[in-house]
């Protein structure tokens, strides 16, 4: 079952990855973040722990957005447009 921080890291890997592309932004899904480490859809899934790592990292005065997000607030739908460069581009392991 995936980890707060293990969501961290892979929220960074992607954006991260989209910015060596050059992109002057990336959009994150939930649950395309969880899938990456696991658990969803099938077995134990920690989606309010990922939707809580993604809105922890928004930063409207940068440009970033929510594109989507289930009437909860907290599910697979919930997709944000986090803006390139980062203020500080957190290193993926």
């Amino acid at each position: 079952m995936p980890t707060a921080d293990e969501f961290r890291t892979e929220l960074y890997r992607m954006m991260q990855d989209a910015f060596k592309q050059d992109c002057e932004y990336v959009d994150i899904e939930a649950g395309e973040l969880h899938r990456r480490l696991g658990g969803y859809p099938i077995g134990e899934n920690r989606m309010p722990n990922c939707c809580q790592v993604m809105r922890a990292e928004v930063a409207p005065d940068v440009g970033d957005v929510i594109l989507r997000q289930p009437p909860s607030g907290f599910g697979a739908s919930l997709t944000i447009r986090y803006t390139l460069p980062r203020r500080v581009l957190h290193k993926a392991p």
